[in-house]
């Protein structure tokens, strides 16, 4: 082997203890209990909250065993990730929507899609519920069985290639806004975002606002816009799919999108 070979060395921390680990641990426990809440509130009742908060347990024992502090991300940043992904790979590993729900938020996403690159404006419940063949009430009823199927549509936590799980925490530069490249797609991805935002029908603006940005419950943005908690929930709803229509398609020109409208 010659001189100009070069091996690739890689150099790894030095191991944390376990009372290190136990601490982070400790510290970070009611961090699992409301990211659980905050997901649970977008499920059906029949999903146990315990449940939610074992798996987030898991993901933040992964986290304490996994972090790196020379990455320069903080450790609740990280470890928000980890739990919310443990318990996202929970919900999919025992999917509990049926696969005429998963077809029926396609549909939607798809109704979405052509109508409002059709009319370039924010298509109507009617005109969904006409799109798809359903009558209005129908309509309204699946946009309630929908609460929560599209949870975490809009970033994977983790990316799978080849049957394998990666984390895509080790594609982070250490910082990130040093990288040219990194500035430039993240300043992509958030003027998609803000413009697909804009576009939405003002309640359903106002409900992203102050779930995703002010971080109240359903709860307490029904009392702010004086409305239901159910009525949060389907604007949430709808909202989600409807941005994510506008993401997914953005470059739709009329096309046939999906197999079928019909639901």
């Amino acid at each position: 082997m010659t001189a100009s070979v070069k091996t690739k060395v890689r150099v790894t921390r030095p191991a944390r203890t376990k009372a290190e680990r136990d601490r982070l641990i400790e510290q970070h426990l009611p961090l699992v209990k409301f990211l659980a809440c905050r997901i649970a509130h977008k499920l059906p009742q029949h999903i146990s909250l315990e449940d939610l908060i074992s798996a987030g347990v898991l993901g933040l024992i992964d986290a304490a065993a996994k972090y790196d502090g020379a990455r320069e991300v903080q450790f609740k940043t990280y470890a928000e990730i980890r739990i919310r992904g443990a318990i996202l790979d929970s919900l999919r590993r025992n999917d509990w929507a049926p696969r005429r729900l998963r077809r029926s938020e396609r549909a939607i996403e798809e109704a979405y899609a052509v109508l409002e690159n059709r009319f370039k404006r924010a298509a109507t419940d009617e005109e969904v519920a006409a799109y798809l063949g359903l009558p209005l009430p129908e309509f309204h009823q699946l946009l309630g069985e929908l609460e929560g199927v599209g949870l975490g549509g809009f970033v994977s936590l983790t990316a799978t290639g080849e049957g394998e799980r990666q984390d895509l925490l080790n594609y982070l530069p250490c910082a990130p806004e040093a990288d040219p490249c990194y500035r430039l797609e993240r300043q992509e991805a958030e003027r998609r975002l803000i413009q697909a935002i804009d576009q939405l029908p003002t309640k359903e603006r106002q409900v992203i606002a102050l779930y995703y940005y002010e971080e109240l419950t359903m709860k307490e943005i029904g009392k702010v816009l004086g409305i239901t908690e159910s009525r949060v929930c389907q604007l949430h709803t709808k909202a989600v799919l409807r941005l994510r229509a506008s993401l997914k398609y953005e470059d739709f020109r009329g096309q046939t999108v999906g197999s079928s409208s019909k639901v």
